[in-house]
């Protein structure tokens, strides 16, 4: 599942093993309070083609950083989310349930716009507020003016003193008519290069969307392709300002790529569940029913039972 990009969380790779992790552990263990055996977490990165170093690797690194807590019983290792990482997924999640839902007709016209000033010696600071400012929609309309067309100041000046910065400011305003020659406030952003982002995304995924109405995809492919779905979709919110539909171009691709996505992400949810009941089950047996599948389109968004077969206790080995 999607995890939301706070400037204090460490940042993750997409497709990297942690970020893979994050996604596994909120899409299919999602609300789970039990700790799941080392070996079936390893497992379960191979099909992505992990290796067992990296991957215990990857573990001790979500531990260090407070997102998963070990245990030891006799010989084996376990891992369990921490409440810190339930409530990132949480919010990732909210963010990828909202993301493109709102065309911004209501919009009233008026711009969130900060302004600060971060010593060049900072430079960790200042990268990690840049992060966190592209997450909340803001772009730089000059290196240290930036701009969203959300009402989110406070939320970004929030960000500026939790990083130290102490010489900022924010201000709400409305843009007047310009000349053809001025900076327009969308400008901030690169929405051709955006939009070749979606298209790109589109033509990888509809082959993908066109094997699952033929029944061609293998519980392990499902697994693989759900995981690397929800990781390349979930880059989106923190490129794509969600800029009021007034302001786009008329053939804006976004609509088919989100319709894309939420359709195969869900349609690859009950044979992925398959794969994960199946490692887990080989090493835990009692904790494969226990397995869930995170919905998007459910009522509200939320796991829902994954399905139960027999194939699912299937020992996976390794």
């Amino acid at each position: 599942m999607a995890r939301s990009e706070d400037a204090r969380t460490p940042r993750t790779r997409e497709g990297s093993p942690p970020s893979l992790l994050i996604t596994l552990l909120g899409d299919y263990w999602w609300g789970q309070t039990d700790p799941l055996p080392s070996a079936a977490l390893v497992d379960l990165l191979a099909d992505f083609g992990v290796s067992d170093v990296a991957a215990r690797a990857a573990l001790s690194r979500m531990v260090k950083h407070g997102l998963l807590v070990s245990a030891r019983s006799g010989r084996h290792t376990f891992y369990a989310m921490t409440p810190r990482a339930q409530g990132i997924m949480r919010a990732g999640a909210e963010r990828i349930v909202r993301f493109g839902v709102d065309d911004g007709t209501g919009w009233d016209g008026r711009w969130s716009l900060v302004a600060f000033s971060v010593p060049e010696a900072n430079r960790a600071a200042r990268e990690a507020l840049r992060t966190r400012l592209r997450w909340l929609g803001f772009a730089p309309l000059y290196d240290a003016l930036w701009i969203s067309p959300h009402p989110r100041h406070d939320e970004a000046l929030a960000e500026l003193g939790a990083l130290g910065v102490t010489r900022a400011t924010a201000f709400v305003a409305t843009c007047p008519p310009l000349p053809a020659a001025a900076l327009a406030p969308e400008s901030a952003w690169d929405l051709d290069g955006l939009a070749e982002r979606y298209r790109t995304f589109v033509t990888t995924w509809e082959p993908t969307h066109a094997a699952l109405s033929k029944g061609a995809i293998s519980p392990v492919d499902a697994l693989v392709k759900r995981t690397e779905l929800m990781d390349a979709w979930r880059a989106f919110p923190g490129v794509d300002p969600d800029l009021p539909r007034r302001l786009l171009p008329a053939d804006w691709p976004r609509d088919r790529a989100r319709d894309l996505f939420l359709e195969t992400y869900e349609q690859l949810g009950a044979p992925a569940s398959v794969r994960v009941r199946q490692v887990i089950g080989g090493y835990a047996p009692a904790l494969a029913d226990r397995v869930v599948q995170f919905s998007v389109l459910a009522d509200p968004p939320g796991p829902r039972p994954a399905v139960g077969t027999a194939q699912a206790a299937v020992p996976a080995g390794g």
